[in-house]
């Protein structure tokens, strides 16, 4: 396994992500913003929330790529798309079962809907992170 490789990888699809999200509005979906969600739980301030937001994002996002690249290690699928695409969905699954319920347990509830749309775009989201988390720390075990 290769850490810093999984470090990288997970910078790159919490980015992706981050941008999926950031456009969902554009594209007809609701407001995703996740950043937003994690940040206010801990800060009412907008500023500081948005900076908690985004650290707490980006680090939970290697710490997945770290996770999936240790099941591949052991053999659980290969750092290809379709493992990606696979890993992608099961988080994305994952994390839509949980949205409701982090959305009632928040002191300060951005606003963020929990329907159909929001799971799709969770969904969507997630895939593009486990694609891009596979394609590029791939790079790093071939």
């Amino acid at each position: 396994m290769n850490i810093v490789g999984a470090m990288i990888a997970g910078l790159f699809g919490t980015a992706v992500m981050t941008l999926l999200m950031a456009l969902a509005p554009m594209m007809g979906m609701p407001k995703m913003n996740v950043i937003g969600m994690l940040g206010t739980m801990a800060t009412a301030d907008q500023g500081t929330a948005t900076a908690i937001g985004t650290v707490t994002h980006f680090v939970m996002g290697v710490i997945f790529a770290i996770i999936y690249a240790a099941l591949w290690s052991l053999g659980i699928g290969s750092p290809t798309a379709l493992s990606g695409v696979l890993f992608g969905l099961v988080h994305g699954l994952i994390a839509a079962l949980a949205m409701p319920m982090m959305l009632r347990m928040h002191p300060r509830p951005p606003g963020m809907s929990a329907g159909p749309m929001m799971v799709t775009g969770l969904l969507v989201g997630h895939v593009a992170y486990g694609l891009v988390v596979a394609l590029i720390y791939g790079q790093f075990v071939a």
